[in-house]
């Protein structure tokens, strides 16, 4: 089958062996398959990836000398079965799956594995267990990002956003992006969102941001206080002699990071109100800095997310499904292997593109 592969860090169109299902297996034809930032990421940076997963005591088991398929943001046709599955799911069957594969060695994540290639080829290997039928009536695009909003579903799961709690999304990719869908799913706001790129702050107003944001003009934190949040340490003290009193709620900001680029951390640590809940989702692979007393004297929360549950999972699908999430706005190409390539250098470019979809 023909698949794009990478290959040192370069991407090649090539033909690899058909996958052939083992024991619990499911062989499946990609219909559509989306780009992640981690894919741009690690064409260059996989060996780093590795080394950094290492330190953090989750050891890989790809080598980034061999061949890797990327893709695992997808939607596929169930083909066959392999010994020892429930056939519940006959072939035809449209399905998504959590991207990862139990094996003697542990989980592989498919994509980004030696032995399990990912969407971005004509067919691949799934766990049986973790497949999902896809409703009918969605398109095999909306289907393919139920794993990228997944992703917000989670970093907004992980946070403490409620009625209380007013909400800036910083940096407006795919992963804001997945964050806004998820707090106005909720039905939670206002949901602030800034972006240098007009093109990004544009899909965060069709995503339902009440506000939008470019912070080359307007700072972000300076509508703390029109939103009711105390943006000093005395004023939150009064407002919480005046709620011991009248029971009347306060306001608490809340602080999505998704852009992952060193001092980002730092500049929100510097801007945000007393007791800000940050949440950082953004991938950055870099060292940073941060200095912890100003997060000590703000009694700032920073806390650190990733991935999703398959609880989680399921439940992105369904809120796409139910039209409670339109994820249609974040679509800006299409392409075919052969233009897989092309379209990670133009993912580069945010006011061209957000989220590219590979039909292979």
């Amino acid at each position: 089958m023909k698949a794009v592969v990478r290959r040192g860090p370069a991407l090649v169109v090539d033909t690899i062996a058909d996958p052939v299902p083992a024991a619990g297996q499911v062989v499946v034809r990609t219909l559509c398959c989306g780009i992640c930032g981690s894919d741009l990421h690690a064409v260059h940076a996989m060996e780093a990836m590795v080394e950094l997963g290492r330190r953090s005591g989750e050891p890989s088991p790809v080598d980034p000398a061999r061949d890797i398929v990327f893709g695992h943001e997808f939607c596929a046709e169930v083909l066959d079965h392999g010994p020892g599955t429930d056939r519940r799911l006959k072939p035809g069957t449209r399905v998504v799956a959590l991207p990862v594969m139990p094996t003697a060695r542990g989980m592989e994540t498919i994509g980004y594995s030696n032995t399990f290639p990912g969407g971005f080829a004509e067919a691949m290997l799934l766990a049986e267990p973790m497949l999902i039928e896809v409703p009918g009536g969605l398109s095999d695009a909306q289907a393919a990002m139920t794993e990228p909003f997944a992703v917000g579903e989670h970093a907004v799961a992980e946070s403490d956003a409620g009625r209380d709690t007013v909400h800036l999304v910083v940096g407006c990719g795919p992963v804001g992006l997945a964050v806004i869908a998820a707090l106005k799913a909720r039905g939670l706001g206002p949901v602030i969102a800034a972006d240098f790129s007009p093109a990004r702050r544009r899909i965060a107003e069709a995503f339902g941001a009440d506000a939008v944001i470019d912070p080359a003009r307007e700072n972000p934190h300076a509508r703390w206080a029109s939103y009711g949040v105390p943006v000093s340490r005395a004023e939150r003290s009064v407002l919480a002699q005046r709620e011991m009193g009248s029971g009347q709620p306060g306001k608490r900001a809340i602080v999505f990071e998704c852009v992952g680029v060193p001092g980002v951390i730092q500049s929100l640590v510097e801007a945000v109100p007393p007791a800000t809940q940050i949440l950082v989702a953004g991938v950055c692979m870099q060292t940073d800095t941060i200095e912890p007393f100003l997060c000590i004297n703000k009694a700032i929360e920073l806390k650190f997310v990733l991935g999703y549950t398959p609880d989680e999972f399921a439940a992105t699908l369904r809120h796409i499904a139910d039209g409670r999430i339109d994820v249609a706005p974040a679509i800006t190409g299409t392409v075919a292997l052969d233009g897989v390539a092309g379209a990670f250098a133009a993912l580069a470019d945010p006011d061209r593109h957000c989220k590219i979809l590979v039909r292979p």
